[in-house]
């Protein structure tokens, strides 16, 4: 007998409608992933090609230099590697800040050998304290950064003269503070040289900070769903949320796990993690990110919705110089000592190859700062596989450049086709 609720005029029950059945987990997983994987083809076509092609760039560099020599792939050279795209990855960040304007910033390899010497002079010949050594070469960066920026804002000169004439300026002033010394050697045990030697040798770090990496990704993501479905925006499920998260606690503790086999975790690389994910989270959640974004999609759209232009910009080259800074100390670091030719040579051309390579757009308003982390990636894997596999250095110049050829090339088809789909 069918039970149900009793009509109060002719008195004949009458069944309930059907609840509709509740799909397994598993089926709702399943879905999930079959919705991810069709969003994330629409987007393809669309042209947001996103990381994808950097990480199969990555896959096929270390596929072919493991192939090659099975060292490439050994905790000892992975931990080198980690250690060894920090300077310069760091001065790729702030080259992120500027592109996001559609700028060009010539200047940060000078900036970074302008702080090195400032830190080595001040902290060697003159006995000042590391620690205030350190901040004021970072301070310097900023300072020289902020003049450039306010000079691009307000003249409207295009940002790569600006920083061309700041390249050559700063090139100077570095030699000049160096004076004919050369070369002058850091103290091996000082704060600079421990930023690049010192690890984290108990296993518990690592795995720690690998969980903990996860869980936050995971918690970002959840609160970030439950406000945009309190909203009544679109939002993703909580099966995606726990697929990323996943995926990310498998990344994240194979390398721990690779990293505690040689001598832990770097802190070089914690530094740089920390730092790319903060402003990760300055660009895409605070409105001082959002209007670098807008003022990369038109200058012209943002001075007319009152944004203010010339403080956004030269907030930006203020970033980016402060990031060359601080690289340069971390370059300094790694090999301990300050040269006359220190931020000079490819140091330029690599930290700009790679935000591009990374998936940093040149025309701006598209990026973020982890572009500048994929890209370091594959520059210095390229780098070391030659290294091991005694490749002549040309060989390894001509691969990276038809690598960043390849990237401008992904990106302006990638744009080509976000107008056709009314997206640019």
């Amino acid at each position: 007998m069918v039970k149900g609720t009793r009509d109060m005029t002719d008195g004949t029950p009458q069944a309930r409608p059907a609840e509709p059945a509740k799909a397994p987990r598993g089926q709702a997983a399943g879905r999930a992933v079959e919705n991810w994987v069709s969003h994330g083809r629409r987007r393809l076509r669309a042209g947001e090609v996103g990381s994808l092609p950097v990480i199969l760039v990555l896959a096929v560099v270390w596929i072919t230099f493991q192939s090659l020599n099975s060292n490439f792939l050994s905790p000892r050279n992975l931990s080198n590697l980690s250690v060894d795209i920090v300077g310069t990855g760091l001065i790729a960040v702030g080259i992120v800040f500027v592109l996001l304007l559609g700028e060009l910033d010539l200047s940060v390899g000078s900036i970074s050998g302008l702080a090195a010497a400032i830190f080595a002079v001040l902290s060697v010949d003159n006995g000042v304290p590391e620690w205030l050594a350190l901040i004021i070469a970072v301070l310097a960066g900023t300072a020289a950064g902020t003049v450039q920026g306010y000079s691009f804002a307000r003249t409207r000169v295009p940002a790569f003269v600006v920083t061309l004439a700041g390249l050559l300026t700063w090139s100077g002033l570095m030699l000049y503070i160096l004076g004919t010394r050369g070369t002058i050697n850091l103290d091996e045990n000082g704060l600079v040289a421990k930023l690049t030697s010192y690890y984290f040798t108990d296993d518990a770090v690592a795995y720690g900070l690998a969980a903990l990496a996860a869980g936050l990704v995971f918690l970002v993501s959840f609160l970030d769903r439950q406000r945009r479905q309190a909203a009544g925006m679109q939002h993703r499920s909580l099966q995606v949320i726990a697929l990323r998260a996943g995926a990310l606690a498998v990344i994240a503790f194979t390398v721990a796990y690779l990293l505690n086999r040689f001598q832990g975790l770097p802190l070089a690389l914690l530094i740089f993690l920390v730092v790319v994910a903060g402003l990760d989270v300055l660009l895409r959640r605070t409105h001082y990110g959002r209007q670098i974004y807008a003022l990369g999609g038109s200058v012209e759209a943002a001075r007319r919705a009152s944004l203010h232009v010339t403080r956004v910009q030269t907030a930006v080259l203020a970033v980016s110089g402060t990031m060359a800074a601080v690289g340069g100390l971390f370059l300094a670091s790694r090999i301990t000592s300050v040269s006359q030719s220190s931020g000079s040579g490819v140091l330029l051309l690599n930290a700009i190859a790679a935000a591009v390579i990374g998936g940093t757009s040149l025309f701006g308003g598209r990026g973020s700062t982890w572009s500048a982390v994929l890209g370091m990636l594959v520059i210095q894997s390229i780098a070391s596989g030659m290294a091991i596999t005694d490749t002549p250095v040309a060989v390894q110049f001509m691969i990276t450049g038809g690598v960043l050829f390849a990237a401008v090339v992904i990106d302006a088809l990638s744009r080509r086709s976000q107008e056709a789909h009314g997206r640019a």
